[in-house]
């Protein structure tokens, strides 16, 4: 279910994407390593990352979809 927003307020999804961006932020961050303890912890966890992972591709996918368009007018 996709929430409206009003000026000024973040949704809890905006947030929690921000607080994983600030966290992945770190060049010091061995991401192989995150990686790691993300699949030893129990499946869930993992299963909703990749439901997080595949719905940032695809909305990346499209956002640059939608810059190409070749407009004459």
């Amino acid at each position: 279910m996709m929430r409206i927003r009003t000026i000024g307020t973040r949704s809890e999804e905006e947030r929690v994407a921000q607080t994983i961006a600030n966290k992945l932020d770190s060049v010091s961050l061995n991401l192989d390593e995150v990686g790691r303890y993300l699949a030893g912890m129990p499946n869930v966890f993992y299963n909703r990352f990749m439901v997080v992972a595949e719905a940032a591709e695809f909305s990346k996918e499209l956002q640059s979809a939608n810059s190409q368009k070749d407009y004459l007018f």
